[in-house]
């Protein structure tokens, strides 16, 4: 069989949005073969109407008496009182049949591994998975799919599924976000409202100013609609074809579902070669959302300014009014009266099949009950999940029997039906001893960071400059420094590891994503890399994977954005081999406390990245340079916020206005004893660099009082937190 013959005859899953129980039907009735959905807690969108718990219950059944599936969102960090929480949460839908659950938090995930080890895990978006090697890792561990980054091109996807043959899940349309997701913290920072914990404000869709001109939704992306790619995505590997949407109606789910059922069987039946799509269809998508036009995503476009949406169209959704009834499966019945005999009816709905005995059938006295009447009334399934397609009456002799019987014995049987269906879905498993020794080994594991060791008596610094590097080197507050891959050029590397201090460390910081660009620039890199650098400090789990395929010896640190948020992350953190963790930048005080920052760096200074992009802002508002830059875009507010280029690794990072600055916390900071202090220097000069080292000299190491630098500065979440 060709190739092509055989993606035609694979099943293709539509994945539908359910932000309510509305949105669900739907999406049922529609066509689609999966939905997603979040319960009340956890969830990425906790703004969607979402299901209360008797509604998600009744969901998984109505789901699976379709013969469909149904994955719970539990795509967000958790606290450590919130990991408490999760069993509780988790079992009833677990004991119902959940078919799999979607993570973001390795504490999550490492917890349903081994409390629920036969409920599938798939890894969310937010994750930030871009290739084989984050795919790989995730796989090891038991993870069934990835949702990888909608930022990676078709010919990635293809490369992971042939790779790791894990199913692919991959996002086919709806809105986009402009960040890497799981890779955003401006509304965090900007308002406390957190991406990560399913609060994003969105303030990327809003108007930013560069150079002085006329603002623009720089940062505003059209709706992704791949409609027309349908046979590449197929051909590609893709198992599951996701549409965004848990924040829209009911009406949009259902439109939007219709079309990609329609035109994913069109493909499977006919092939490529006879794929098209209507333009009136395409019309009827278009109407059915328009927020700011459409474009075709990532799959076949490094990025670019076509994909941005710079004016700002009135946002349409045509009226349209559907009433979603409950779908209701066929089933088959053979109804058996005989005078004397048990009144006796078999059902059967695809390979399952019931029998249910009634009432006595009695001789008819006056009237016998003809067959068309008895049929008649057995067709009343009503609200059930059943409707009768074929159904034969047969009787026997003369009789009766009255129709409260016959209408008990309809009621009696279709619910004996529904159980059997549904029987093979439920767990009866109870994990509670299990999830409380888990947390408990978790604990301890994440302990192990609290080892005796006594906190460094100097700080870490990461530098982003050859001019930085220079400022910090051989200084005694400074004991490890962390310095940007792209600081400097490779054959440069060697001549910056001689003016490091003899009781310095020279760390080297591998980039926010490791794609296809970074792997070419680090594969030839890396026995440099083994011997001019101390270790290294890593930003996802594509890196941390291809340095264990490396056989790579050394310590590793974790930045920021490889969130920890409970002890469980810390745990999973720890197995892995990790030296020291960045503590979270989303945690209050209280709650960095209570997660421990034993083999911890806090940072206390620095401008903290709030946004990761694969657009360029340069390269959208300009031309593309092909050399890193650095340039600001306005708020309207007149924040400005410094943008750097990473042309390395073709990669946008975005910086809050202000930098982090602690020091007023001094004696907070020092109460939670993590094992290092750290300062991020980004865009500082080396005299600002040198000013804001002496300033915390000073004050953290040698306990002076001293007036603080005359800047603005942010406290961060530090004391806030968020939700």
């Amino acid at each position: 069989m060709d190739k092509k013959a055989e993606n035609r005859n694979n099943k293709i899953e539509i994945l539908a949005p359910a932000g309510s129980y509305e949105s669900l039907c739907a999406a049922l009735e529609a066509g689609a073969d999966a939905i997603y959905a979040g319960g009340m807690r956890f969830g990425a969108r906790a703004y969607a109407g979402n299901l209360d718990e008797e509604q998600y219950l009744r969901a998984i059944d109505e789901v699976h008496l379709q013969n469909k599936k149904i994955y719970m969102t539990v795509n967000t960090l958790l606290k450590d009182q919130e990991m408490k929480e999760l069993y509780k949460y988790l079992l009833p839908y677990y004991r119902q049949g959940l078919d799999a659950v979607i993570v973001q938090d390795p504490g999550v995930f490492s917890f349903i591994r081994e409390v629920f080890p036969d409920l599938p895990v798939h890894i969310s978006t937010q994750m930030t998975v871009t290739g084989v090697y984050g795919a790989q890792f995730f796989g090891d561990k038991g993870a069934e799919r990835i949702v990888p980054a909608r930022e990676i091109s078709l010919e990635e996807v293809r490369k992971i599924k042939q790779a790791t043959g894990l199913e692919m899940e991959c996002f086919v349309h709806g809105a986009m976000c402009y960040c890497y997701s799981g890779q955003c913290l401006m509304s965090s920072m900007i308002g406390g409202r957190s991406g990560n914990r399913g609060q994003c404000a969105q303030p990327c869709r809003l108007p930013y100013s560069i150079d002085g001109k006329k603002p623009q939704d720089l940062m505003s992306l059209k709706d992704l609609c791949t409609i027309e790619s349908l046979p590449d995505l197929i051909e590609a590997g893709i198992d599951s074809f996701k549409i965004e949407g848990r924040m829209k109606q009911p009406e949009y789910v259902y439109t939007v579902v219709r079309m990609y059922r329609k035109y994913v069987d069109l493909y499977l039946e006919k092939g490529k070669e006879g794929f098209y799509v209507d333009p009136d269809d395409l019309k009827i998508l278009e109407g059915a959302y328009r927020r700011r036009g459409y474009m075709k995503g990532y799959y076949n476009c490094e990025n670019g300014r076509q994909m941005l949406s710079l004016k700002r169209p009135k946002e349409e959704q045509a009226e349209m009014k559907i009433n979603f009834s409950k779908k209701q499966e066929k089933i088959n019945g053979v109804f058996t009266l005989s005078e004397g005999s048990h009144a006796k009816i078999t059902l059967s709905c695809k390979n399952i099949e019931v029998v249910c005995e009634g009432a006595l059938v009695q001789k008819a006295l006056n009237q016998p009950l003809d067959a068309q009447r008895i049929e008649k009334q057995m067709r009343k399934t009503g609200e059930t999940p059943f409707v009768f397609d074929d159904l034969k009456i047969i009787t026997e002799g003369s009789i009766f029997l009255p129709m409260q019987a016959i209408n008990e014995l309809r009621r009696e049987s279709l619910h004996l039906l529904e159980e059997k269906i549904l029987e093979s879905y439920r767990r009866t498993k109870d994990q509670i001893g299990c999830a409380g020794s888990f947390l408990k080994a978790q604990d301890r594991v994440s302990e192990k960071w609290e080892d005796g060791k006594t906190a460094d008596t100097a700080f870490t610094v990461r530098v982003s400059t050859k001019e930085q590097l220079e400022a910090v080197a051989g200084r005694e507050d400074v004991s490890i420094i962390l310095a940007e891959s792209i600081l400097c050029k490779l054959k440069e590397w060697e001549k910056f590891r001689r003016i490091v201090g003899e009781d310095q460390k020279l760390y080297l910081v591998m980039p926010y994503i490791f794609r296809e660009r970074a792997l070419r620039f680090f594969e030839p890199f890396y026995e440099e890399m083994n011997t001019l650098f101390d270790g290294v400090m890593i930003r996802n789990f594509e890196s941390l994977s291809w340095l264990k395929g490396k056989g790579y010896g050394k310590a590793i640190f974790t930045d920021y954005n490889m969130y920890v948020f409970n002890h469980s992350g810390k745990a999973f953190l720890k197995k892995e081999g990790i030296e020291r963790f960045t503590a979270s930048v989303e945690l209050n005080d209280r709650e960095l406390a209570e997660c421990g920052l034993g083999g911890s760096m806090l940072s206390i200074y620095g401008y903290q990245p709030v946004m990761i992009t694969a657009n360029c802002i340069q390269k959208n508002m300009h031309r593309c340079e092909k050399t890193p830059g650095l340039l600001y875009i306005k708020d309207r507010y007149q924040n400005s916020f410094p943008v750097k280029n990473e042309c390395q690794y073709c990669y946008n990072v975005i910086y809050n206005p202000v930098p982090l600055m602690l020091v007023k916390q001094k004696k907070e900071v020092k109460e939670l004893k993590p094992s290092a202090l750290r300062l991020d220097f980004t865009i500082e000069t080396p005299k600002d660099v040198r000013c804001v080292l002496d300033m915390c000299r000073d004050i953290f190491l040698e306990e002076q009082e001293r007036k603080i630098l005359d800047i603005s500065y942010t406290k961060g979440h530090f004391k806030r937190g968020v939700k």
